[in-house]
């Protein structure tokens, strides 16, 4: 499942992943949330906190998220994934360096600093 962050910045788009992750979740509600931030803002700031193991990710979603992520290609700014798996840490700093954007990865912890660096604020 898939949720909205509420209270982040007006230039940031956040969800929340929890339990399993569906391409229906990406579907309806994180394509409608980013399309809204791009057409607002013709940049994508985007945050993702992970309360589920990207094992629980169905085929379907990692599709979905790529189809997002190839659709707005040219306006990734910022992504940031906020989670306790190192692993999933380290490839999103690895992956900066691979497509147009930043992206970092941050510990659950360090929550409101992943707010500030996504938004531009830190």
């Amino acid at each position: 499942m898939i949720e909205i962050l509420k209270d982040l910045p007006a230039n940031v788009v956040g969800f929340r992943a929890s339990g399993i992750v569906t391409k229906e979740d990406y579907h309806e509600v994180v394509s409608p949330e980013v399309s809204r931030l791009v057409k607002r803002t013709d940049t994508l700031n985007f945050l993702l906190l992970l309360d589920t193991d990207i094992e629980n990710f169905t085929t379907g979603a990692w599709v979905q998220e790529a189809m997002i992520g190839l659709k707005n290609l040219t306006k990734w700014n910022r992504s940031a994934i906020v989670t306790d798996s190192d692993a999933v840490i380290n490839f999103t700093n690895g992956f900066t360096y691979l497509v147009p954007g930043e992206f970092m990865g941050f510990k659950k912890e360090n929550y409101k600093a992943a707010v500030s660096w996504i938004s531009g604020t830190e």
